[in-house]
């Protein structure tokens, strides 16, 4: 059973705690979620369960945070709608806790030991290949996560996860679905195409026109939204080479890391479960017939093969590999680390019946010498001190520029040098401009129009920094002579686009009523023919193939269907659908791949399904 569940761990549930892991290194503060909070903290209840503050609060900064991370410069602070951030975050909490309610509800649940498996496999928490408790710490700290709430939030993924896997995994298509949309997907049509080109030498535009545009438009010819930021700039890196290392403090750092050293052991188990099928009592008995076997002389990893209902370790003779503590159940560990090596326990009992364990061998750790280990305890022992530096120095610069009218008297306190930025937009620009916070601060009503100095902003976790708006560029009316190239450029085309639209109306209505030649060059231009061509056809405009599968089917060969599309230059493309060809039956091998798919996605649309019937059959609150 604990090797089934390890090897199953490399799936879904895997892949979920990856994920997670992954999407929240990137975040900080993400614990308050799981603090408890008064009645009068509540934001929402679901049916009876509470949505606290504290828990919005933290979603919305999260929500903030990745709109900004993904993207990027491009994104734009100043449209970011605080309610509908909230409202948004509320949202995605209250589905949440639908689901959950919900993988409660169809009773989907696991054991202890399957979330303990889930953690000791999954990657981030491993040391050459090994699961260490060392690297666990780490990462949930950097995380903000105590174990206890690691495993809260860790638990919840996978009770969505099965619920999800659940309900979309029960999808299923008929045979005529299957069939129907193969016909469709593997259909081909026969079409030919004519350029209608846009001619913008021919187009004349008069000087009062591109006037009238730039009135009627005079709120797009505008100059941007630009300020220029004073700033102070404090580094983590500034302060190294102010602290030092004791040796006392070296050596204690020296035993503590060797402590946290410990020995691997490679164990291997018969299990006999107990269950609804099998009694405690029949267990018992059945663990004690094996027990009897191997003291009559049987081998173990036989024994192993015939009785362990193990099905992950049973076929490799119970083996389980090497672990260290804290990863099997406490009796289990307990009984296997009094082991010596080749010794087979007495039988003992667990959550998941009765266990014979056999200790195959002992990975004694490898203590390292303080001097191979000294310049690496000393930078953590120096970082440390920086650490502690650093933060107060941010604390005191924030302090300072709250109570000063300029940034002068803080880079005085902190000896750090006052720095000008050039001017940038609400879209960003270079250097400190780069970083979404310094705009959103530079943009803030507080900075640019009360004028305050900002609160210490994170460039990145070694740079802080603190600003005030030094000048603010309003926008402006930009002349008419500076942007009537643009404009005059912009009408060519438009014009042009319109001429060549109407020359094709004209064209395709001849087509339709037999007045112009269907086969025959026209304008001096051949039509463009392709046959049998296909949805994913290469060397064709994706929007040309888009209005061709859209076509009606003609209803006779002499009697073909007419569409336009216009192209990137204002040009019009006559699209002429000549015939569909219907293909033939799929193959066995591609009815299964389209079921699948088509599986996948019912799944994906039961699914959320589902979640909307959570949701309409819910008492939902909010406050």
């Amino acid at each position: 059973m604990l090797q089934n569940i390890r090897d199953n761990s490399q799936g879904w549930i895997a892949k979920t705690i990856i994920g997670v892991i992954v999407a929240l290194m990137a975040l900080t503060g993400f614990d308050a979620i799981f603090q408890a909070t008064t009645h009068k903290n509540e934001a929402a209840k679901v049916n009876g369960d509470e949505i606290s503050q504290n828990e919005l609060s933290q979603a919305v900064d999260m929500q903030r945070r990745q709109l900004m991370q993904q993207l990027g410069k491009d994104f734009d602070a100043s449209l970011l709608d605080e309610k509908m951030l909230r409202e948004s975050a509320l949202k995605g909490l209250i589905d949440r806790k639908l689901l959950l309610q919900g993988a409660e509800q169809a009773k989907f649940s696991f054991s202890e030991a399957a979330l303990d498996q889930v953690i000791l496999q999954t990657p981030e928490f491993q040391v050459d290949g090994k699961f260490s408790s060392e690297r666990f710490d780490q990462v949930i700290r950097q995380l903000g996560y105590s174990r206890m709430q690691f495993r809260q939030m860790l638990a919840q993924e996978m009770l969505i996860g099965q619920l999800r896997a659940g309900v979309a995994g029960s999808g299923f298509v008929t045979d005529a679905e299957v069939l129907a949309f193969a016909r469709l997907e593997k259909q081909t049509r026969d079409f030919a195409t004519l350029n209608v080109k846009a001619d913008p030498a021919a187009v004349k535009l008069t000087d009062d026109e591109v006037k009238a545009y730039y009135d009627e438009h005079a709120k797009e010819f505008m100059t941007p939204d630009q300020v220029i930021i004073d700033y102070v700039e404090l580094k983590k890196s500034s302060f190294f080479d102010q602290v030092a290392v004791k040796d006392e403090d070296l050596e204690a750092a020296y035993q503590k890391e060797i402590a946290n050293l410990s020995e691997q052991r490679r164990a291997a188990h018969i299990l006999i479960e107990v269950n609804d099928k099998t009694t405690e009592a029949q267990a018992k008995a059945k663990i004690d017939e094996v027990q009897a076997r191997l003291a009559k002389g049987e081998k173990f990893e036989v024994l192993a093969k015939e009785f362990s209902q193990d099905p992950g370790s049973a076929n490799n003779g119970g083996d389980l590999g090497y672990a260290g503590p804290g990863v099997y159940d406490p009796a289990f560990e307990k009984a296997l680390y009094a082991l010596s090596k080749d010794q087979v326990s007495e039988p003992i009992r667990t959550d998941f019946g009765y266990h014979l364990i056999k200790l195959l061998g002992v990975e004694a750790p490898e203590v390292p010498t303080l001097a191979s280990l000294k310049d690496k305890l000393t930078r953590e022992l120096k970082a440390a001190q920086v650490e502690q530096r650093f933060v107060e120095a941010t604390k005191q610069l924030e302090d300072s520029a709250f109570e000063a009218s300029d940034l002068a008297q803080p880079a005085a306190d902190l000896k750090l040098t006052v720095h000008t930025s050039k001017p940038f937009g609400r879209e960003g620009g270079e250097g400190v401009a780069a970083n979404r916070a310094v705009v959103t601060a530079a943009f803030s009503p507080e900075v640019i129009d009360e004028g305050a100095n900002s609160t210490a902003i994170e460039l990145d976790p070694e740079t802080v920094i603190v600003l005030r708006a030094k000048e603010h560029l309003k926008p402006a009316q930009l002349p008419l002579e500076s942007v009537s190239a643009a404009i005059r450029a912009q009408l060519t085309k438009e014009h042009a686009s319109a001429e060549a639209k109407t020359r094709a109306e004209k064209l395709i209505a001849d087509l339709r009523d037999g007045k112009a030649p269907l086969d025959k060059a026209i304008d001096g231009q051949n039509w463009k023919i392709t046959e049998a061509a296909t949805r994913a056809q290469e060397g064709v405009d994706p929007a040309v193939l888009q209005a061709l599968f859209r076509m009606p089917k003609p209803a006779a060969k002499d009697k073909p269907t007419f569409s336009s599309v216009t192209l990137p230059d204002g040009s019009l493309m006559i699209v002429r659908l000549n015939g569909v060809n219907e293909a033939a039956a799929p193959t066995e091998e591609e009815k299964v791949q389209y079921r699948r798919f088509l599986a996948s996605r019912e799944g994906q649309q039961d699914f959320a399904a589902y979640r909307k019937q959570l949701e309409a059959e819910a008492k939902i609150e909010r406050f």
